[in-house]
């Protein structure tokens, strides 16, 4: 017996589970169970919010990835969504926000990508963390790098919105403790997928 679902491309994968409503316990619960980062930006970008929360994984064991979004005004006008994925490797959460068929970031950066100088920078638990653009698809950005040993995935809608990195971007590990109330907002619709037992894949 096992609780993993079956996926008809990757075959197990971890359950995810996406919050249907959003608070403070709501992500206490989640920081407290969770093996890999919960990246909050901190202090948040002016007028944005949080607005939407997702994990994967089961209660055999600590959770595998999870998926922060925030949501708030894109640097050249309009509304940004962004998605913060955390995730050991191999699991596909971050990918899969990406658009990408495959499973692991390694897949992407090992062509060659980790040759060239990062394409963008934020501060992740007081550290400089580098992070490289990838291909995906035209209605997005896509970020990948590392921090504290596991995957850092940064997807914004639209593309453009990408450039909100370029601003003072800093992550703050919410299993070290929140740092003030953070504001929450209307769920996004980026993670929103339907019935949970889609899954990850």
């Amino acid at each position: 017996m096992h609780s993993d679902w079956r996926c008809p491309v990757h075959g197990a994968v971890p359950p995810l589970h996406v919050a249907r409503r959003l608070g403070t316990d709501v992500l206490d619960a989640v920081r407290i169970d969770a093996g890999v980062p919960v990246w909050v930006p901190w202090p948040m970008l002016p007028d944005w919010t949080v607005t939407g929360l997702a994990w994967a994984g089961d209660d055999r064991r600590p959770i595998v990835a999870t998926a922060v979004a925030c949501t708030g005004p894109a640097p050249l006008g309009g509304v940004a969504d962004v998605v913060l994925v955390a995730e050991e490797p191999g699991v596909g959460l971050g990918a899969r926000f990406a658009g990408l068929s495959g499973l692991d970031a390694g897949d992407v950066l090992c062509g060659g990508l980790l040759d060239t100088n990062a394409h963008a920078k934020v501060v992740a638990a007081g550290h400089p963390t580098p992070l490289w653009s990838i291909e995906a698809e035209r209605d997005r950005c896509v970020y990948v790098g590392e921090a504290k040993g596991m995957w850092l995935w940064t997807v914004a809608w639209p593309g453009e919105a990408g450039y909100v990195l370029a601003e003072h971007f800093v992550l703050q590990d919410g299993r070290d403790g929140l740092p003030g109330p953070l504001p929450f907002g209307a769920l996004s619709p980026y993670l929103q997928w339907g019935p949970p037992e889609e899954g990850v894949s």
